[in-house]
């Protein structure tokens, strides 16, 4: 990330954030190659559900062997942080105001909802990237689907 996050925000809110971020992000293919956020929250999806498991296979595996301990610990503690830090990069990515060339599309397309009579709250401060994927989300939902090939 480029820019500081606005704000300060505890560590515990920023995985709450990245939870929320990546529920609301669009899983879009189009936005694959614009963003990398379709990535990462399904490789935290994937290191949510599996590496617990991988954890305590990893420690029984060793403790039924009688081999050493604390390289299955050391494991065991990587692999529960996978998912953390997943969901860390994503609350610091959905509090980080916009650049400016993704300001102007942002505001593209709430025009878009805007000029297709949706009510839009109005922005409050700079737009984050939580503020870009809630409009997208909505965009999906409610345009049609070849609304990104005219932006």
């Amino acid at each position: 990330m480029t820019s500081r996050p606005s704000g300060s925000v505890s560590w515990f809110q920023i995985f709450q954030r990245g939870q929320h971020y990546m529920k609301t992000w669009p899983a879009d293919k189009r936005l694959a190659p614009l963003f990398p956020e379709n990535r990462v929250s399904r490789a935290t999806r994937f290191a949510v559900r599996f590496m617990p498991p991988l954890a305590i296979f990893t420690l029984t595996w060793q403790i039924a062997l009688g081999g050493q301990l604390g390289p299955a610990i050391a494991t065991a503690l990587f692999a529960c942080s996978l998912p953390m830090q997943g969901l860390w990069w994503l609350g610091r990515r959905s509090v980080t105001p916009l650049p400016p060339t993704l300001l102007q599309w942002f505001h593209e397309v709430r025009n878009k909802l805007a000029e297709a009579g949706q009510a839009i709250a109005p922005v409050e401060g700079t737009p984050t990237y939580q503020a870009l994927a809630d409009v997208l989300k909505r965009a999906f939902k409610q345009l049609d689907k070849t609304f990104l090939d005219d932006l």
